[in-house]
């Protein structure tokens, strides 16, 4: 009997000891990137007090906001390609769909980011606008399954779309499945009384929930989830709730409102002027440009709102204590700024949008740093928080050393448009025409990007020069 359980009691050490010595399969923390469009950083957060943005700012207040971040490309499509590849790519809305088409044709192409985490165990899925079109697909209505816009990136890419038929239809579509047909019959703002399904993101941020909660709860690997809000894109479209949120707020006075004088990559506000604008121009009729500016304000307080409950299921969930959140502006946007209402121009306006890291295993809440990143740096930074190797392709910088101390020193920023690119400086801008016609703006004097001193200093234009060179090529 002693002999029997002398037995038992080794055999228990046995297994105890196999168990203990098992190689333990490492936890590695879940991703949840939150993408915005059209988000200028005018948001409690980064200094704007008249803003009500709550869900965003606790955000911040729990990790860190990167106050001078600069995207690569302003414009949607330009912009999410450096996002999603860690590289720069071509300066057109259809970037994402050139390289899907060269890997059509057998090319071999550097995985995407979403891949590269595929690839290294994540389960990766994404709902919204992540990629240029909602839901990541190509076709007269953007939902042709044969036509994906990042190849092998998710395991799933959803795009719910209720009543506005199509992701074609959500992408400009108003209260109550109102989709733009003609751009001209369609308001450049609306207030509608409702909840928040009565417009496109109520929508997206329903399957959100639904795929965050399945995935911290019933998921074995870790995941990358990307969320794609799409407002504030225009039409500035919000339930009345949002609007209400600023009635007897005094907005600020817009900054350098004049058309800059001589050359620069300024334009003429087509993507803003091509919705019903009731006859009115809001660089000469201050109450409409006023109120222009407190829809785009509506459309921000309500996309805050979806960032919240997103958040909100994830602290449900307890998946908040092992996952990274990212919070990313996709570009600026010009609400008056050198008269220009939109994105597309190499201004500050155009380049600069909001960034916020929160990893729950740093201590480094309500960090502000003011060095330079750019989006291109995102890709990178992640792999380096996760512990998964990085693609030598990536073109960015880890930002890891930052997120620990936000004293340090970051690094120039570049971006470009069609026949211009442009580098930003801790002090300067200069951005270069594909003639090579230069403007320099000095962020050191009350001018900022409003008087071209590139005459004033050949010295510094060469050395920008080459290092823009430097970085592009």
């Amino acid at each position: 009997m002693k002999l029997k359980n002398l037995l038992l009691v080794l055999l228990v050490c046995a297994l105890s000891f196999f168990q203990c010595s098992k190689p333990s399969k490492e936890t590695k923390p879940n991703i949840l990137l939150i993408c915005i469009d059209d988000l200028r950083p005018e948001l409690k957060s980064y200094g704007a007090n008249y803003i009500s943005s709550p869900n965003i700012d606790e955000l911040a207040e729990k990790g860190v906001s990167f106050q001078k971040h600069f995207v690569n490309a302003p414009s949607c499509g330009p912009s999410r390609y450096t996002l999603l590849t860690g590289q720069y790519g071509p300066a057109t809305n259809d970037a994402l769909f050139q390289r899907a088409n060269k890997i059509a044709q057998g090319a071999t192409i550097a995985p995407s980011m979403p891949e590269w985490f595929r690839m290294h165990g994540y389960t990766t899925v994404s709902v919204g606008k992540v990629s240029h079109h909602p839901g990541g697909r190509g076709g007269k209505n953007w939902n042709d399954s044969t036509k994906n816009e990042i190849p092998n990136a998710w395991d799933r890419h959803l795009m719910p779309v209720a009543e506005w038929e199509h992701p074609r239809g959500m992408m400009h579509g108003l209260a109550h499945g109102e989709i733009r047909v003609k751009s001209g019959d369609m308001n450049v703002f609306q207030t509608v009384k409702g909840n928040d399904d009565i417009y496109p993101d109520g929508a997206i941020t329903e399957e959100a929930l639904k795929q965050l909660k399945a995935l911290a709860t019933r998921n074995e690997n870790p995941f990358f989830l990307a969320i794609g809000i799409i407002k504030p894109h225009l039409p500035f479209g919000a339930p009345k709730s949002y609007y209400d949120r600023y009635e007897g707020v005094e907005f600020p006075a817009i900054e350098h409102p004049q058309k800059p004088e001589g050359r620069s990559t300024w334009h003429g506000s087509n993507e803003f002027k091509q919705y019903n604008r009731w006859d009115k121009n809001p660089n000469i009729d201050t109450v409409f440009a006023d109120e222009v500016r407190r829809h785009y304000a509506a459309c921000v307080s309500y996309a805050d709102a979806q960032v919240g409950k997103i958040l909100g299921e994830l602290k449900r969930t307890g998946a908040d204590k092992n996952t990274i959140v990212v919070l990313w502006g996709d570009h600026g946007w010009h609400l008056g700024e050198h008269s220009i209402w939109g994105k597309h121009s190499l201004f500050e306006e155009s380049l600069h949008a909001p960034l916020i890291i929160q990893d729950p295993r740093m201590n480094n809440k309500s960090s502000k740093p003011n060095a330079i990143v750019e989006t291109l740096d995102i890709f990178p930074t992640l792999c380096d928080l996760t512990g998964i190797e990085t693609p030598k392709y990536t073109q960015g910088e880890s930002l890891k050393a930052i997120l620990v101390n936000p004293e340090i020193s970051g690094h120039s920023a570049i971006a470009y448009k069609k026949g211009a690119s442009t580098i930003r400086t801790s002090t300067h801008r200069m951005t270069l025409h594909q003639d090579g016609f230069v403007e320099l703006y000095d962020h050191t004097t009350a001018e900022m990007e409003t008087k071209n001193v590139a005459d004033e200093h050949p010295e510094l234009v060469e050395a920008l020069k080459h290092a823009l060179h430097t970085r592009l090529n």
